[in-house]
């Protein structure tokens, strides 16, 4: 099919593409925004037509690249779930005594559940189940989680205050 390209969707919402008038290209260092002819689900699986993209060659170019929407376009998501992206770079506070932990620098998903990459303070990275057993709150605009440590951090952290 003639200038359409195949999406590895990295959303729980895939038939989202099929809504979208334009999306964000990553070429190179900066994004390029292209604007859809068509979008379709084929088994489950979008695909989308770009304007002036009309043969396989020219579809070939942009293979391989990350998609983004505006944040006007993000779909609505339930009080109780975030969005990867701003779980990046949130800071990790201890529940029982305030301490800082580390900061979120990247989520891997699983499919029992997510799980945090806490960077922490001294340089290593510790894997942090994003489960509710450890999790006690997200507050995005503070740019915070506050967990239960269940030992899977060292006490060597100094505690921060309130």
């Amino acid at each position: 099919m003639g200038g359409w390209l195949w999406i590895t969707p990295e959303t729980d919402f895939p038939d989202r593409f099929l809504g979208l008038k334009r999306i964000l290209v990553s070429e190179h260092d900066a994004w390029t925004e292209f604007e859809i002819e068509e979008a379709q689900l084929m088994s489950g699986r979008p695909m989308i037509k770009f304007i002036g993209i009309d043969s396989r060659e020219e579809a070939a170019r942009l293979t391989n690249r990350k998609l983004a929407v505006t944040s006007g376009e993000l779909v609505k998501l339930p009080p109780d779930k975030q969005y990867v992206f701003d779980l990046i770079g949130c800071e990790v506070v201890a529940d029982d005594d305030g301490r800082r932990l580390g900061e979120i620098v990247d989520v891997q998903r699983y499919p029992a559940n997510d799980v945090y990459i806490v960077r922490t303070t001294n340089g290593k990275d510790v894997l942090f189940p994003a489960v509710t057993d450890f999790v006690r709150e997200i507050d995005v605009a503070a740019r915070k989680v506050v967990v239960h440590r269940g030992g899977m951090f060292d006490d060597t952290e100094p505690k921060t205050e309130p």
